[in-house]
């Protein structure tokens, strides 16, 4: 007989949607960890629920989310969680007990969240907080736990606000077959990026294909200069609807397309 596979071992990443906060056509980058069946959404959009179809998916197939950063296209879909996981009878665990989406956040991020969700969350003659609908897990120590595999969130800097940063928050973490896996986020190209980006097997690399940066987004023409033992581990997303250059004759590995699965099982 042979030896039962740890569930652990079956480790897949998908993209919801590899575009821009504004894309009309490839949907906003956010993910999916699958780990032996149980989903950890990362960041959730506002084109959560089209994302979702698209992929033959439904809220009730997932079991977390972690966010990154407060822009829209990170934490925009968050009311429809909220709402569809607390009024839906089925939104069950596997004993039949109603549950709640695990959030996973920055400590930093907590209050700011609610104070975005509150406007459209409150509730008629019940006081709502966003413990009503999620069971939220602050990171208080830069680190996260699902399903077994640990999680560290990165601090990256999203752009400056005058002297200060507004910062997202990536994640690296080893996944079933070994690979150190780094998902940027939001994030300019900064040395602390870079750092991470050497220690890192697989990259998942936030890249603006603008005419000119931004300066709120890793841009193409900046991500090219990389070496080319880093550039070959790099896979690029969040670029906007329209032509691109042609990455992999650059040496990267390629464009992420809305979709697309990397397996990471042992």
């Amino acid at each position: 007989m042979l030896p039962c596979r740890d569930e652990r071992s079956i480790m897949k990443l998908t993209s919801l949607g590899a575009g821009s906060g504004f894309t009309l056509k490839n949907l906003q980058s956010n993910f999916i960890v699958e780990i032996g069946g149980k989903r950890l959404l990362i960041d959730a959009g506002t084109d959560l629920r089209h994302a979702l179809q698209a992929r033959s998916m439904r809220y009730h197939d997932l079991h977390a989310v972690y966010i990154s950063h407060l822009h829209f296209d990170h934490m925009g879909g968050m009311e429809f969680l909220a709402f569809c996981t607390k009024f839906d009878p089925t939104f069950v665990d596997e004993s039949g007990q109603k549950r709640k989406l695990i959030v996973f956040i920055h400590p930093s991020m907590v209050a700011g969240l609610w104070d975005t969700l509150k406007h459209g969350c409150t509730l008629p003659n019940e006081r709502t907080t966003l413990e009503t609908f999620f069971d939220v897990r602050p990171c208080t120590d830069g680190e996260f736990t699902f399903e077994g595999t640990k999680f560290t969130l990165v601090r990256t800097t999203h752009y400056f606000n005058g002297p200060l940063v507004a910062p997202s928050y990536g994640l690296q973490w080893q996944a079933a077959n070994g690979k150190v896996v780094f998902l940027t986020t939001d994030t300019t190209l900064t040395m602390e990026v870079a750092t991470i980006q050497l220690g890192s097997d697989l990259i998942f690399q936030d890249c603006e294909t603008t005419k000119t940066p931004s300066g709120v987004h890793a841009h193409y023409t900046h991500l090219v200069a990389l070496p080319a033992e880093v550039k070959r581990r790099m896979w690029l997303y969040h670029y906007q609807d329209g032509a691109k250059p042609d990455c992999v004759q650059d040496g990267f590995a390629g464009w992420i397309e809305s979709g697309q699965v990397f397996d990471l099982s042992a």
